[in-house]
């Protein structure tokens, strides 16, 4: 299949990742992880499992920005008042985690290979930064607050934010009108037609990144719901849930009761859903 000509996209380079990004784009929303969390269907376990792997993803990205906060191929796009969520995700960690989180959190495969590729990017092709803060900041800002309310609902979470301030931009005003102002920024870029081809193929790749994390993390969570199937043999369960390196404890954080089995009814539900064919919502991480 012959690849789009640079001059068949559309002039603005906003526009061009919008449509180069239309086919992975539907396939993250459709990662049955994605899904299911669209319909409410989120567990604890789940929700820490995907807000430490966001964790060490944008701690990479961040540190890449800051690297290349000078050079004119990523310059314009240096907003880290108004998008950065280092220190909103070290919050969550300390909600979900407690004092000793960053010993405790996991670091799974998906994330590590998507962790490499922000620093080989950062450090040997900062253009290619546009893609990664394209997709991951943009889709933030238009999806973030629905996921916010889903998890808030699912999880019994404070309505003060506590343990979702990932999903928190206190600096935008008007997440439409920065949206603009950003994409506006983002077509003044200057770049050959060579380079800008790289930069819609790396926007593919992240996504790609981010629907293998998606994949990764429901494996996890199918696999612990068999592990913790009456069916099992207990002495099965002790062992996947007392290990001295699980990563991902079942407490729950600041002092609150531990989960039971029948409170984690909603993940092996997803089991038996998976013969129904669900609409996509248009919204998630990824929502343009």
């Amino acid at each position: 299949m012959e690849r789009p000509q640079p001059d068949s996209m559309p002039q603005d380079l906003s526009e061009a990742l919008k449509e180069a990004t239309k086919e992975v784009h539907v396939q993250a929303e459709n990662a049955e992880f994605m899904k299911n969390f669209q319909k409410g269907q989120v567990t604890q376990k789940g929700f820490k499992l995907v807000m430490a792997s966001l964790y060490r993803i944008y701690v990479a990205l961040e540190e890449e920005i800051e690297r290349n906060r000078d050079n004119p191929v990523y310059a314009p796009l240096y907003f880290p008042e108004e998008l950065h969520r280092k220190a909103a995700l070290e919050r969550d960690m300390a909600f979900w985690y407690g004092a000793r989180w960053q010993e405790a959190i996991p670091y799974t495969q998906a994330t590590r290979r998507y962790v490499r590729r922000l620093q080989d990017v950062g450090r040997r092709q900062p253009e290619l930064l546009v893609a990664h803060a394209y997709t991951r900041y943009l889709g933030d800002l238009s999806g973030g607050q629905v996921l916010k309310k889903i998890a808030q609902k699912a999880l019994a979470l404070p309505s003060s934010g506590e343990g979702v301030d990932f999903f928190t931009f206190p600096n935008i005003a008007s997440p439409t009108k920065f949206k603009q102002l950003y994409r506006s920024r983002m077509n003044s870029l200057e770049m050959t037609p060579e380079v800008r081809q790289r930069v819609l193929e790396e926007a593919k790749t992240a996504f790609l990144l981010n629907i293998q994390l998606f994949e990764e993390l429901q494996e996890l969570l199918s696999q612990d719901a068999e592990d913790q199937s009456p069916s099992q043999a207990p002495g099965l369960r002790r062992r996947v849930g007392s290990g001295a390196q699980d990563s991902t404890p079942m407490e729950t954080p600041r002092g609150k009761p531990q989960l039971s089995l029948l409170s984690q009814a909603p993940l092996l539900r997803w089991v038996l859903t998976l013969s129904f064919l669900v609409a996509t919502v248009a919204v998630g991480l990824y929502v343009m």
